[in-house]
C-alpha cells in the first residue's frame, strides 16, 4: 500500500539495498603490492601497479546471497500491511538484523586490514558502505511509521 509512510521508507531501503547487487565496492584495503577489494561479491585482491587494475578472486563470500535475502525480507514486512501486528514485529526483525549486519561489516572494515596482508594496509571506504548504512535510518522511520499506524488502530478499536 503505497500511500502509508512506511512503505515509501522500506521502498527506499530496498533500494539502497539493490544498489550494492550492481558490483559497487563496500571497502578497499591499499597496501604497498596489493590491494584487496570487498563489494557484494567477495573479496578480490588486484596489484597496485596493474593499470587495467584486473582483480582475481580471493574468497567468494556470499554477501550477495545475504543482500538479497534481506531485500525479500523487507519486500515480505512492506507487503504484510493487512496484519499490523505481524508487519510490527517484522519491522523489528529486519530493525534488529541491519543493526547486526552493519556492525558486523564495520568489525570487518577494521579488523580485515591485518587478517588479509602481512604489510601496512590503509582502509578506503566504498560508496557502497555509505549505500548500505543510508538503508538503516530508512528502516527506522518505517517501523516508527507502523508503530504509528498500530497506535492509532488500537485507539479507534478502544471506541467501538
Amino acid at each position: 500500500m503505497i500511500q502509508r509512510i512506511q512503505s515509501i521508507y522500506y521502498i527506499l531501503a530496498m533500494i539502497c539495498l539493490s544498489l550494492l547487487l550492481s558490483g559497487m565496492e563496500i571497502f578497499r584495503f591499499v597496501g604497498s603490492k596489493t590491494y584487496f577489494v570487498f563489494s557484494a561479491f567477495g573479496l578480490e585482491s588486484g596489484n597496485v601497479n596493474d593499470p587495467q587494475g584486473n582483480l582475481q578472486p580471493l574468497s567468494k563470500i556470499p554477501f550477495f546471497l545475504t543482500l538479497i535475502s534481506f531485500i525479500l525480507f523487507i519486500f515480505i514486512a512492506l507487503m504484510g500491511f493487512k496484519n499490523l501486528t505481524r508487519q510490527f514485529k517484522l519491522a523489528r526483525t529486519i530493525f534488529f538484523i541491519y543493526l547486526l549486519l552493519i556492525v558486523s561489516l564495520v568489525i570487518f572494515a577494521i579488523m580485515g586490514g591485518g587478517m588479509l596482508s602481512t604489510d601496512e594496509t590503509k582502509r578506503e571506504l566504498g560508496l557502497g558502505f555509505f549505500f548500505f548504512v543510508l538503508g538503516f535510518p530508512f528502516c527506522f522511520l518505517a517501523q516508527l511509521g507502523i508503530k504509528r499506524d498500530k497506535k492509532l488502530l488500537d485507539s479507534l478499536n478502544r471506541l467501538r
